[in-house]
């Protein structure tokens, strides 16, 4: 398994090494950061405008009143 001219032990020696300069609670951060990105440059070049669905959850409300 290569990707191109990088062998499987070279992906993890740069993946270790990352690991080892930002931290286990960063790497998450990063990685959703980067996938924001990715989704953003995407929507840009595509023209596609991404719409997030609302939902309005009438239980949250109710339970909220219920303890007051």
């Amino acid at each position: 398994m290569g990707f191109g001219p990088i062998g499987l032990p070279q992906v993890l020696i740069i993946l270790l090494i990352v690991l080892l300069i930002f931290g286990a609670k960063r790497l998450p951060e990063i990685g959703s950061s980067l996938g924001k990105g990715i989704r953003s440059f995407k929507s840009s070049v595509t023209g596609e405008e991404e719409s997030k669905p609302t939902t309005v959850n009438s239980e949250t409300s109710d339970s909220v009143e219920d303890k007051k």
